[in-house]
């Protein structure tokens, strides 16, 4: 038993530790591979070759969402139907040049993404247990809604120019970061900060960010805490 608790707490850890980690934890991998892509994105965004990089993330994620729903009481085939051509699609614009194909790309990555948050959802709310992965499925749950509307805010600036505006460059498009940073703004009920919505339709998909930001934290966030406290209290 001690060697087994040793090889554990050993750094690096092996592969076999790290498969066993994704196997146990696929919300956590999720969460960590969405927040280092919030990190690293700035440091790509203005470059060719950048973008190349944050699309290989983007399909990281994707396999990683993937990987949830499959380990969910999720309909598979759903969500291969939506992640496959994403990804050809993902490819072809950021790879291959072809940026006339970002707006159907991100629009299948939004769909996949509010799929896999209510997989998540569904997950967290199956049982009257609070686990450590389902702690990590509620942040894990928060990012895909994050990214899920900041490509339905993209794909919204593709459809109806001049939707969103801005402090700086008031009559540029939004860059991928702003609009994700709107998105977190919506979601987490923080402000709508520089970045404001100027037509109907990208008002109509920003009310429907702060609801379901709004619905997420009372439904789903205060159950987890309450049960938490529930378990704590009943611990002689």
């Amino acid at each position: 038993m001690a060697k087994t608790q040793d090889a554990s707490s050993s750094w690096p850890p092996s592969v076999g530790a790290l498969k066993d980690s994704l196997r146990r934890h696929p919300s956590g991998w999720l969460l960590a591979v969405q927040l280092l892509t919030v990190v690293v994105n700035p440091l790509m965004e203005n470059t060719a070759a950048g973008r190349a990089v944050f699309g290989v993330f983007g399909i990281v994620v994707l396999a990683l969402a993937l990987w949830v729903i499959n380990r969910s009481q999720a309909v598979n085939w759903i969500a291969w139907l939506l992640a496959v051509p994403s990804v050809a699609l993902s490819l072809a614009a950021n790879v291959g040049g072809q940026s006339q194909l970002v707006p159907v790309a991100h629009l299948l990555e939004s769909a996949l993404y509010f799929y896999t948050a209510g997989a998540l959802t569904a997950y967290m709310l199956g049982d009257a247990r609070v686990t450590f992965d389902e702690l990590l499925a509620a942040g894990a749950t928060f990012t895909l809604l994050a990214w899920a509307f900041a490509f339905a805010f993209s794909v919204c600036q593709s459809w109806y120019p001049g939707s969103f505006t801005a402090a700086l460059n008031t009559e540029s498009p939004r860059t991928w970061m702003e609009l994700l940073f709107l998105s977190f703004s919506l979601l987490s009920a923080t402000g709508l900060s520089d970045i404001v919505p100027v037509t109907a339709p990208a008002r109509a998909l920003s009310m429907l960010e702060m609801f379901a930001g709004v619905m997420y934290i009372a439904v789903v966030v205060s159950r987890l805490i309450a049960l938490a406290t529930l378990r704590v209290s009943r611990k002689p």
